[in-house]
């Protein structure tokens, strides 16, 4: 995620890790292999994209989008340009295989009971998202509602390893920007692997794994429930890269990830997860068939620049299926939309949303 408090491999954006929360709109996303288009002009403060750097083409692709209001997609501006195909790789080719990780051969049940996902449908975005260190003011998420191609935004909404400060985002803030059309994706950077080599103030250990995730989840509730994110949302569990390899640690996380998903459910709450490709997303993932409690949707890292959540999934087709993806797919891109610039990471977006009002 942007601006992280907790060391990042290969990104140096992640500097703190923030209270957040991933703003969805009602905006249109874009064909990947779009490109031109107006609205603003945005580049690339990290190299993006094999045909150059910027902004995705703010050009919308007719029925990508399925914003729940019904709404149309922003108007676009004529005041730029945008270059980089959406579809363009960072590296080379993308990956689409299986991503290999060495789990336990057997994890240690977990201290509480699974607990049944919410009985209520969750509200789903889809279409193009960003999330960005500190929530942007209103003022700036009207005019990246206007004219940006996207219908989603991150705020972290709490967790003792969030870094960045979050003066705008408010109840009122969740209110304004939620009846302007956007979709929010709630955040909270709960405690990290004991394998993890990170000053960051909370970390889980094998004797307090199942207790730190149940209190963390609950407080994850409150800190959405304050903003105004009722029962039926989505709330996203960041954690960062650590070493799967080691048996102990992995056996640790998935006691924290099992807690920390049922005192969500327990509450009426959908329970999220975002990580790496190469690590703690592949153990959710190659957990998640055999292990229970394990999240309702996985949010994904893979900076492939290919703006999809099936194309290039690095895991298990079969896996999180039926609007359960979230893939983060480039980083550090500074993009502006009616004057108003901000530094954000991209995200394809097709996953349960928070729930406002």
């Amino acid at each position: 995620m942007s601006h992280r408090r907790l060391p990042k491999p290969r990104r140096h954006r992640y500097a703190a890790i923030a209270a957040g929360v991933i703003v969805i709109a009602g905006g249109a996303a874009w064909a990947a292999s779009a490109t031109g288009g107006s609205g603003g002009t945005a580049t690339s403060a990290a190299s993006a994209a094999s045909t150059g750097t910027g902004a995705p083409a703010n050009q919308a692709s007719p029925g990508a989008l399925k914003p729940l209001d019904g709404t149309a997609s922003p108007s676009a501006s004529a005041s730029g340009t945008a270059t980089a195909s959406a579809s363009a790789t960072a590296s080379g080719t993308a990956s689409k295989g299986p991503v290999p990780v060495t789990l336990p051969a057997k994890v240690t049940a977990p201290a509480v009971k699974s607990v049944p996902r919410p009985s209520t449908t969750p509200r789903v975005f889809t279409g193009l998202a960003f999330d960005t260190c500190t929530a942007p003011s209103a003022t700036t998420m009207s005019a990246w509602r206007a004219h940006s191609p996207y219908g989603a935004a991150a705020v972290y909404v709490g967790g003792r390893n969030r870094g960045c400060a979050q003066p705008q985002l408010t109840s009122s803030w969740v209110q304004t920007v939620t009846t302007a059309g956007w979709r929010l994706v709630p955040l909270y950077v709960g405690a990290q692997p004991p394998c993890q080599t990170s000053s960051n103030p909370e970390k889980i250990t094998a004797s307090t794994a199942a207790s730190l995730g149940a209190a963390d989840g609950s407080d994850a509730v409150a800190k959405a429930q304050a903003l105004g994110m009722r029962a039926g949302s989505a709330v996203y569990l960041d954690m960062e890269a650590f070493d799967s390899g080691n048996t102990s640690c992995v056996s640790a996380v998935l006691t924290y990830i099992q807690a920390w998903d049922g005192a969500l459910h327990a509450r009426g709450y959908w329970a999220g997860f975002y990580g790496f490709t190469s690590s703690s997303a592949a153990v959710v993932a190659q957990a998640k068939s055999t292990t229970t409690g394990m999240p309702d949707a996985l949010w994904y890292a893979k900076y492939d620049g290919t703006a999809s959540t099936t194309t290039g999934f690095p895991f298990s087709s079969g896996l999180f299926t039926g609007h359960r993806r979230g893939h983060q797919y480039l980083v550090n891109q500074k993009e502006s939309y009616g004057g108003a610039t901000v530094t954000v990471d991209r995200d394809a977006w097709d996953a349960p949303v928070a729930v406002v009002g």
